[in-house]
This record gives structure tokens, C-alpha cells and sequence, in this order.
């Protein structure tokens, strides 16, 4: 092999001079290429994963995932990141990774509008970047193609398919053109995480790839996710509706809380009191959903002949919030296809 040909280890890691990449400094990088709220959500699940343990060695997140070949002994990535690079655009962006990240800093580099600099020192990189910033070309910097070549992108990009990811960096595909994966280019694999990253209970989805990743990369990719919570993979039609109920979710879950505690402190109860009262009850019922109990009966349980928990259903039920409920997760959905598009107002009126 001459000394600038290229080949690829199993990971699609490029290998110059028969070495790994990540080899030459004993460790494998991962850029958050977009670190914004999300990826740094993400960022901080992996490494207080990593610390927690002590070492780069994996640790099953306390959520626990419903991939449980993640974590048998013989499923787990043979090499996990150890160094990390958040890519930001603004100063206030990057004052926000360095406060959230602070007690983790030797690991971490930021950089300020060097987007391509990062790519190329990564071995797996994060695609964070609002689906917007497609437009705008963070893909086709000058460079691009050559940095990402042979190398894995988890894109959490709402809204947004492995074919406008691919057109972005390699432009539209022809009917004759050959299988691309055989040619270098770099292998997208698409992800909906949620901001619940941060205390590690995200609800995680991985669209199945055509064709499918390779053990060792679908290992690696369940392993980061399982990292910071529960995963679970689906077909890539479905990403939109999964886009809307774990990644706007939490948002909605957030309103219906909220207004749980609204009407307790009408009735006197105190706002802090009452807050942490209705967070802890919807979190344990949750917990009970988890474990197996189907949400029917737990409404049915509590709901006894003639109670207090009857008369509020009725209420409920009279206001429709449960077809307000279900129609805003399919207005997501489908603001989720649009903003993947490129579309613009796409909350605008109906």
C-alpha cells in the first residue's frame, strides 16, 4: 500500500499506514458537529456514564434500554469514546457547553466556526445542527466530503432522512450510480434522542438502515444511546411520528404537569410543594406503565365508583384533552416531515 492510500478498519475508521486513526493517540473522538442543547444533553449523559464508571469501559445508563443485547458482555464495542470536540458557531453557545461540561473539560475541546477541523479529528461524529442549517451548507464546506470519508454520522436531525443527509454531502443520487458505501463515503444513521439526555433517561430511537450497519457500528451507535437511557429501533417511515412523541414530548409532558400544579395551587397548596407532588406522581406512574401496567387499567384502578378521581376524568374527557393530546402529537409529526424538507412556518395556520 502506498503511504497516502487509504483503507478502513471495521468501523470504517480510516486507516492510513495500517493504523487506525484513533490508534495514533490510543483514543477515538467523537464531534458534536451542531452542540446545542441536545448534543451537549447528549455529551453529558456519555461522560458522566463514563466517569461514573471510572474508566471508558461501558456502564449501562440507570433507565436501562429495551435492547438488552446492548448490554450482554459479548455485544459491547470493543473501543468507546474517550475524547470529545463540541463544534459551536456563537460565543454564548460555546460559554453554555463550558458551564454545562465544566467537571469534564480535559476531555472536551470547543471549537468556534471550525467545523471542518472537527470532522477531520473525528472518528464518529454527531450531527446536531438544526435541520435548517442544512440550507446553509454545514455540510458542503469546502473540505467536507474528504473529512467525512469512511466515517459514521449519527444525525439527530428532526424531520430529516438519510437521503437529504446523503444529497447534502454528495449531491443527488443517479440510477446508475454504484452502492456508495463501497466507495469510502461516510455511513449515516439517523436518531431521535430527547433533552432528557441530560439526567440519562432519553427515549431513544434508531431508524433501521438499508443496508443494515455493520455489528460493529450498530454496537457502537446502541451503546452511545444506551448511554443516556431507553432505545429502541424502528423503521425509517416512522421517525416522524417518533419525532413528535419523544422529542416534543417532553414538552408536552412538561404543559400537563404544569397545569396539574396550576390547579392544586388554586386550591391552596403551595407552588414549590405542589410542583414537586405532581412531577413525582408522574413520574411514578410512568414507572408503573414501565413495569408492565397498561395505562387503562392504572386509570381504572384509581378510579373507584362515585370518587373524586371520576369527577375529574369526566372533566378531562368534556375538554377533550385526550384528542387535543393525540392531534398535537400528530401536528408535530407533521411539522417534523415539513421542517425536514426545508420548509418554513410550518406552524403556520391550518
Amino acid at each position: 500500500m502506498s503511504r497516502n492510500e487509504v483503507q478502513t478498519d471495521a468501523l470504517n475508521v480510516p486507516i492510513l499506514n495500517g493504523k487506525a486513526h484513533e490508534e495514533t493517540e490510543g483514543q477515538m473522538t467523537l464531534t458534536v458537529l451542531g452542540c446545542g442543547t441536545l448534543g451537549i444533553a447528549i455529551l453529558s449523559g456519555i461522560l458522566n456514564s463514563l466517569s461514573s464508571n471510572g474508566s471508558s469501559q461501558p456502564s449501562p445508563s440507570p433507565s436501562g434500554t429495551t435492547t438488552p443485547a446492548a448490554q450482554q458482555e459479548d455485544e459491547l464495542p470493543s473501543r468507546v469514546p474517550s475524547r470529545f470536540i463540541a463544534c459551536v458557531t456563537r460565543d454564548a453557545s460555546a460559554k453554555r457547553v463550558k458551564t454545562a461540561l465544566s467537571s469534564h473539560l480535559s476531555s472536551v475541546t470547543i471549537l468556534k466556526n471550525e467545523n471542518l477541523k472537527g470532522v477531520e479529528q473525528a472518528d464518529v461524529i454527531l450531527l446536531g445542527c438544526k435541520p435548517q442549517n442544512l440550507k446553509d451548507g454545514i455540510l458542503r464546506e469546502p473540505g467536507m466530503r474528504e473529512a467525512l470519508k469512511g466515517k459514521l454520522v449519527i444525525s439527530i436531525l428532526a424531520g430529516t432522512p438519510i437521503e437529504s443527509l446523503e444529497e447534502n454531502v454528495y449531491g443527488p443520487k443517479t440510477s446508475t450510480e454504484k452502492d456508495h458505501f463501497a466507495e469510502g463515503r461516510c455511513r449515516f444513521v439517523r436518531v431521535m434522542p430527547n433533552t432528557s439526555s441530560l439526567i440519562r433517561s432519553s427515549m431513544t430511537v434508531i431508524a433501521d438502515s438499508t443496508p443494515p450497519l455493520s455489528p460493529t457500528q450498530s454496537t457502537l451507535v446502541t451503546w452511545i444511546l444506551s448511554r443516556i437511557g431507553r432505545v429502541v429501533n424502528l423503521p425509517p417511515y416512522m421517525m416522524d411520528a417518533a419525532t413528535a412523541l419523544c422529542g416534543s414530548g417532553p414538552a408536552f409532558f412538561a404543559l400537563m404537569l404544569e397545569a396539574m400544579a396550576d390547579g392544586a395551587v388554586a386550591m391552596g397548596l403551595p407552588r414549590a410543594e405542589a410542583q414537586t407532588m405532581a412531577a413525582q406522581t408522574m413520574k411514578g406512574t410512568a414507572e408503573m406503565v414501565l413495569n408492565g401496567q397498561h395505562p387503562a387499567l392504572l386509570r381504572e384502578q384509581v378510579c373507584t365508583p362515585g370518587g373524586c378521581t371520576a369527577g375529574g376524568l369526566q372533566v378531562l374527557e368534556d375538554g377533550k384533552v385526550r384528542a387535543s393530546v393525540a392531534t398535537g402529537v400528530r401536528t408535530a409529526s407533521v411539522a417534523a416531515s415539513r421542517l425536514g424538507r426545508g420548509e418554513q412556518g410550518v406552524n403556520g395556520p391550518r
